[in-house]
């Protein structure tokens, strides 16, 4: 680890100040600002493999992953290639492409069930979208979400948000109207019965949305029969049950969760990886649904953008190279639980309280006695200690996700001398 015996930013520090003089914060993004974790944000100039490499000199193993999508990691040759060779004909027509139908027919392929699916430009619109539909659909109003989920910025999805909002501290955010709030029930992650209750008291419930693996405020896995008894509920009431899966889908398995924990949704949501690393959403589900949505049916969504060639270039050639080695994830899953294991090993004889989830290549480690299984038991782990760590892994060289509750993500180039690195942080943390 001496690599970094000289860390410095000076020029991140510069940029950053420079930074905030045009752009809100200086961040596009609030979580990039390093509000929890204090400190200058590092400004990244170029990623290769497991490394990021900041303006600076300073090179770090990358545990964010640009927040999941670069499961193969950074600039692989055969996207990089895919997006060349179709930057040569244009970046955008603004009508129907083959590359839309390839990666609709991929993703169908891919996904359990999964009948028909448009693609849209975030994971955020994909959310906010399926939620229009299922409200359309059923011809109901209010949907219920979970503390701590995070779903994108849509207002209805700001009440009792992870992600970015509950690193802020502020989970319910100015602007979302009281009407919009009064339309979002929240119920407990892992809590059945506050489930249940919230139907017993409503009636217009149209649609239930979760993370099946909670990443947003930190990695929650559901536990046993959690999902298999929302579904039933949202069968028995007459709602949709939607899966956001724009962290889990095609990171936990090449199906996601739906293959994973062999559940199905009425809609899907996806992101991140969808698009290998380019802005792509999508949503999808059955036919019966979709053909309420425009312009077969009257639920209205449309985007410029949307289908973008390039990003349809990455997409297809991520998830391909996905479904064709399948190996991939049981290297990134081993990855995942030699650290998850080791870490543990540390933390224990020290003597730090601990708390660590993982899941596939999703993993996080809770600084807590608690047991951590929802957004009341994340809140406990120490900030401080997580603080600390964080700043001394940038010092020796890996870069941990800039607040306590952000999922890790692996990808497949993290090897057994990355591995050691990490753990040496520990250690010597």
């Amino acid at each position: 680890m001496s690599q970094m015996s000289n860390y410095n930013i000076h020029r991140s520090e510069k940029l950053f100040e420079l930074s905030k003089k045009h752009i809100p914060g200086g961040v596009n993004s609030p979580v990039r600002a390093f509000n929890s974790v204090g400190g200058t944000p590092v400004f990244i100039e170029r990623a290769k493999g497991a490394f990021l490499y900041d303006v600076d000199g300073n090179k770090y193993i990358d545990l964010i992953n640009s927040w999941g999508p670069m499961i193969l990691g950074h600039a692989h040759p055969e996207v990089i290639a895919a997006i060349t060779e179709q930057a040569q004909h244009s970046f955008t027509y603004g009508t129907p492409t083959e590359s839309e139908l390839r990666i609709a027919e991929l993703i169908c392929k891919m996904v359990p069930e999964l009948e028909m699916v448009r693609m849209v430009n975030s994971g955020t619109e994909a959310c906010m979208s399926a939620v229009r539909l299922a409200r359309g659909f059923t011809g109901r109003n209010k949907i219920i979400k979970f503390a701590g989920c995070y779903h994108g910025h849509y207002d209805s999805f700001l009440v009792e948000a992870g992600s970015g909002a509950l690193t802020l501290g502020n989970p319910n955010s100015p602007g979302v109207t009281k009407a919009t709030a009064a339309d979002t029930l929240i119920a407990e992650y892992n809590d059945l019965e506050s489930v249940q209750k919230l139907f017993e008291k409503y009636d217009d419930i149209a649609a239930l949305i979760i993370e099946p693996v909670a990443g947003n405020m930190g990695c929650i896995l559901p536990e046993d029969g959690f999902l298999e008894g929302l579904k039933k509920l949202c069968q028995k009431h007459g709602s949709l049950f939607i899966l956001d899966e724009v962290m889990t889908g095609f990171r936990l398995a090449k199906g996601g969760a739906q293959e994973k924990f062999n559940i199905n949704a009425d809609i899907i949501c996806f992101g991140k990886i969808i698009g290998g690393g380019l802005p792509v959403g999508a949503f999808g589900g059955r036919n019966e649904i979709f053909n309420h949505l425009s312009p077969l049916g009257p639920v209205y969504q449309a985007g410029t953008l949307s289908g973008n060639p390039i990003a349809m270039a990455s997409g297809f050639i991520t998830l391909s190279l996905l479904m064709e080695n399948p190996e991939i994830y049981n290297k990134i899953e081993q990855t995942t639980q030699i650290l998850h294991q080791n870490i543990h090993t540390i933390l224990e004889e020290r003597k730090i309280p601990h708390h660590i989830n993982s899941i596939g290549s999703m993993i996080s480690v809770f600084f807590t006695n608690e047991k951590v299984i929802n957004y009341k038991t994340a809140k406990t782990t120490d900030v401080l200690t997580f603080k600390r760590l964080f700043h001394y892994g940038l010092e020796n060289g890996v870069y941990f996700p800039p607040s306590a509750f952000e999922t890790w993500f692996i990808s497949k180039e993290i090897g057994t001398p990355e591995i050691e690195q990490i753990l040496d942080v520990f250690r010597k943390f």
